[in-house]
């Protein structure tokens, strides 16, 4: 995975937003969610990668 790469996350309010770091993605036993600042809620907030679906 690139480093500069973006990910597609939603915040727990559902906000949908990328972000340029998605820490230690690899990590399987920490599960899916991480704390990330939310641009529309301005709060740190749980986030989850969104799995984007080809139309």
């Amino acid at each position: 995975m690139d480093l500069m790469e973006r990910t597609v996350v939603r915040c727990a309010d559902g906000h949908v937003f990328t972000a340029a770091s998605f820490p230690m993605q690899q990590a399987e036993r920490l599960g899916p969610g991480r704390l990330l600042r939310c641009p529309r809620c301005a709060r740190l907030r749980s986030v989850v990668p969104v799995t984007l679906q080809k139309q």
